[in-house]
């Protein structure tokens, strides 16, 4: 799993597009890690669409997620599923899935962080980064939380939240090991080119980050 960028897949976001399409522009465009967030569907409504895009990115050879719904993640044959602080706890999840499914958990907090790592989550969702459309009730916490965050975990951890190509690099030098976006790639007029400008601003980064420790 790479997590540099981690493209996420949502109807509202994308405003009537196809997510089909968009997720084609987006592996084109070099992501590896993509997750299905639908919060209106009911499952049976949204497997046929799971089924389809796990297949994409199958073919694609990315890492396909499931956001909150672990029966839906494990009906599909997903690579791994994603819980929220009000979705299942990882210790109680872990028990439905398939052995070698990722775990992710949204963590708000260092005390949420250890938590999740205590549980066996696979990576960590830290936000929100920055002040964000498409989950205006989160808890702004800013690229501060990733350094408080860092030395407690060896689990990668992914910055989530209004976040950028302006101000990806700010996540990334906090320690962060990658970016997770909905908006900024699935809402972008080009997927694919969002896709790319974000691999390559993550890429800078972390090569000033390099030579800066030297």
């Amino acid at each position: 799993m790479d997590p540099s960028l981690y493209v996420i897949l949502d109807r509202t976001a994308a405003r009537g597009r196809d997510l089909e399409e968009i997720l084609d522009a987006t592996i084109a465009g070099g992501c590896r890690l993509v997750q299905l967030r639908e919060k209106e569907w009911p499952s049976g409504r949204l497997l046929p669409l799971a089924e389809r895009l796990r297949e994409r990115c199958r073919r694609g050879g990315v890492t396909f997620i499931v956001n909150d719904r672990v029966d839906l993640a494990v009906a599909i044959g997903a690579d791994g599923v994603h819980l929220g602080q009000d979705d299942l706890p990882p210790r109680a999840a872990r028990q439905l899935l398939r052995p070698g499914m990722v775990l992710g958990r949204s963590t708000h907090s260092v005390a949420q962080a250890r938590e999740a790592q205590a549980e066996g989550a696979d990576y960590i969702a830290v936000g929100s980064m920055f002040p964000t459309q498409t989950k205006p009730e989160f808890q702004l916490v800013g690229p501060e939380l990733i350094r408080a965050v860092r030395p407690q975990t060896k689990a990668p951890l992914v910055g989530i939240g209004g976040v950028t190509h302006v101000n990806v690099a700010q996540v990334i030098r906090a320690g962060a090991d990658g970016v997770a976006v909905i908006s900024a790639v699935c809402g972008a007029p080009d997927p694919a080119a969002a896709t790319r400008e974000f691999l390559a601003a993550i890429r800078a980064e972390r090569d000033l980050t390099r030579r800066g420790s030297l």
